[in-house]
C-alpha cells in the first residue's frame, strides 16, 4: 500500500512540474516579443527622467553649493548677535543656560553650529545666553517647623536667612512666617536663587495678659477681637443650638479683666435675646464660673506645736510633772469598847509603825511638812 501511494505522489509532482515549465516557456516567448521590449524601454526612460528632474529641483530649492559661514557672535550681547545673524540671512534660537555670575547678563556663551561652519541660507543658529540672574527656586514649606530644621531646608534650596525676628507665640522656636522684601511668602512661591529672606520665629507665650471684654459683640467680631489680643476662641455655646455668627455674646469665661497667658482659650455664650431676658441664665453661669469667697469669717490662726522627735539624741526630754498627793488625817472617834479590846493594845504600834513607814517614804519624795501628831487615847 505504501509503495502505491508513493508512486501516485511522484506522478502528481511530475505533472505539476511539467505545467510550470510550459508556463515559463510561454513567458519567455512573450518577453522576446518586440512590443514588450519597446514598452520596457519607454518605462525605463520615463523613470530616469523623473529622477533627474527631482534632483535638479532639490538643488534649486536648497541652494545647493550656496553656503554661508556662521559668524562668530560669542561674548556679544544677545541683541547684537541676533542683529548680525539676521543681516547674514540666518535664523536663530535662544537657549538660556545656567546663570554664571562671571559673565554679563544676556551674554552669548556658546553658538551651535560652531563659528566658521558653512550652513545653508535660513539655517537656525542656536545661541546659549547667560540669563539675567539665578533661576527661581520654590520656597519650602517650613511654617510651624522647628527653626533649626527650617534654616537647614532654606539653605538646601539656595536661600539665605537674613534677620531672625522673634515674636510672642505659644509655638516657641517654631517658624511663623517667611518674609522676602517685607512681604510674607507662601510655601511654593518662586523667588530668585540666593535671595535673602527674613524668618519670624516664636519666642514663647506672653504672661499675664488682660482678658478682653467681648460681651455685647457678635460672635464674628468677638473671634477677631480675641485673636488680636493673642488669645484663642474655645467653646461657643449658642442659646438656640445653631451656629449663627451674628448672635450676640452675653457671657464669657474667663471674665474680662482677668490675667491669663497668651494662647489661653476663652469660652463664649451667645444668643439673639437681650441680656435682660437672659438674667436667670447669667446668674446660673455666675454660680458655676464665678465662685465667691466669704470674707466675713475670721482668719484662721496657726500655732506651732513643739516636736520632741526633732530634739538632739544626747538631750533627754523633761520628766513629766506628777501631781502631789495629800495624805488624809486620821480621825479619832471616842467609842466604848469591851475590856477584851484593851488587852489587845499591842496591835496599835503595828499600825503606827506602818503609818510611820509610809510617812518616811513620802518624806523622801516630798519635803517634810509640819503636821499635828495624833493623840493617844487609852480606854480603861
Amino acid at each position: 500500500m505504501l509503495i502505491l501511494l508513493n508512486k501516485k505522489c511522484i506522478l502528481k509532482l511530475l505533472a505539476i512540474f511539467a505545467v510550470i515549465i510550459q508556463v515559463f516557456s510561454s513567458m519567455l516567448k512573450s518577453l522576446f516579443n518586440w512590443k514588450v521590449l519597446v514598452n520596457l524601454l519607454v518605462a525605463v526612460a520615463v523613470f530616469v527622467g523623473l529622477v533627474w528632474l527631482t534632483f535638479r529641483w532639490l538643488e534649486y530649492h536648497t541652494n545647493h553649493g550656496q553656503e554661508i559661514p556662521v559668524p562668530n557672535v560669542v561674548n556679544k550681547s544677545v541683541h547684537d548677535a541676533v542683529k548680525i545673524l539676521e543681516d547674514t540671512g540666518l535664523d536663530y534660537e535662544v537657549d538660556s543656560a545656567t546663570y554664571n555670575p562671571k559673565y554679563r547678563p544676556f551674554q552669548v556663551l556658546q553658538v551651535y553650529p560652531a563659528p566658521g561652519s558653512r550652513v545653508k541660507d535660513g539655517r537656525a543658529i542656536t545661541l546659549k545666553v547667560n540669563p539675567r540672574s539665578w533661576a527661581p527656586v520654590a520656597v519650602p514649606d517650613v511654617i510651624n517647623k522647628y527653626s533649626g530644621l527650617a534654616f537647614q531646608r532654606l539653605d538646601q534650596v539656595g536661600l539665605k536667612v537674613g534677620d531672625t525676628i522673634f515674636e510672642p507665640s505659644i509655638q516657641k522656636d517654631a517658624v511663623l512666617r517667611v518674609l522676602f522684601k517685607g512681604n510674607s511668602l507662601k510655601p511654593g512661591t518662586k523667588i530668585p536663587r540666593f535671595s535673602i529672606v527674613d524668618v519670624v520665629v516664636g519666642s514663647g507665650p506672653m504672661r499675664n495678659i488682660t482678658i478682653p471684654n467681648v460681651v455685647g459683640l457678635t460672635v464674628k467680631e468677638a473671634r477677631a477681637y480675641i485673636a488680636r489680643n493673642l488669645f484663642e476662641v474655645g467653646i461657643v455655646d449658642h442659646e438656640d443650638g445653631g451656629k449663627d455668627e451674628s448672635d450676640i455674646v452675653y457671657y464669657q469665661d474667663p471674665a474680662a479683666g482677668d490675667a491669663r497667658d497668651q494662647g489661653m482659650q476663652i469660652d463664649l455664650w451667645a444668643s439673639k435675646k437681650t441680656p435682660a431676658e437672659l438674667r436667670d441664665r447669667i446668674d446660673q453661669l455666675n454660680s458655676t464660673y464665678r465662685m465667691r469667697i466669704d470674707t466675713t469669717l475670721p482668719p484662721i490662726r496657726y500655732e506651732e506645736v513643739p516636736n520632741f522627735q526633732d530634739a538632739p539624741i544626747n538631750e533627754t526630754p523633761p520628766p513629766p510633772v506628777t501631781p502631789k498627793k495629800e495624805t488624809p488625817k486620821p480621825s479619832v472617834t471616842p467609842t466604848t469598847k469591851p475590856a477584851s479590846v484593851t488587852k489587845n493594845t499591842d496591835t496599835k504600834p503595828k499600825t503606827n509603825s506602818a503609818t510611820n513607814s509610809d510617812k518616811s517614804a513620802k518624806s523622801t519624795t516630798t519635803p517634810a511638812a509640819d503636821k499635828p501628831k495624833a493623840k493617844k487615847v487609852i480606854i480603861n
